[in-house]
């Protein structure tokens, strides 16, 4: 389980800005900066796939701290991000919509606080191809 703390919290994810409704939507949370955003490391991240045309998802029975999100619209569900020349080609959304340059951002520009209660992070998926 991420993080720590006492009561644990829900959160409500929504993605918007879709190109299609196709494929799957690849969900990366995570609590250390250093496994953003990918989550390979991270024995503690919570990885989910979902379809696309669902539009939100939800998880519970998260521990107060800080954390991060990391999606990937991966339209044709080969459970990979495709890129050309290092540009994505399938969309890519963060928790709390950072601006986006080259690379993914730091930790820091996707952190929110996850308390009792439930938190919603409503992420803007971006397409560069």
């Amino acid at each position: 389980m991420l993080g720590g703390g006492a009561a644990p919290g829900a959160l409500d994810i929504q993605f918007a800005n879709l190109r299609s409704q196709k494929g799957l939507i690849r969900i990366c949370l995570t609590a250390y900066p250093k496994n953003f955003p990918g989550c390979t490391d991270d024995r503690n991240a919570i990885t989910r796939s979902v379809h696309a045309s669902d539009g939100r998802t939800h998880i519970t029975g998260l521990p107060s701290g800080d954390y991060a999100l990391a999606l990937i619209h991966d339209e044709n569900s080969n459970a990979k991000l495709d890129t050309f020349a290092g540009i994505p080609k399938e969309g890519i959304g963060f928790s709390r919509n950072p601006t986006l340059g080259f690379g993914p951002p730091k930790f820091a520009a996707a952190q929110f606080g996850m308390s009792t209660g439930t938190v919603t992070q409503s992420v803007k998926m971006k397409y560069f191809l």
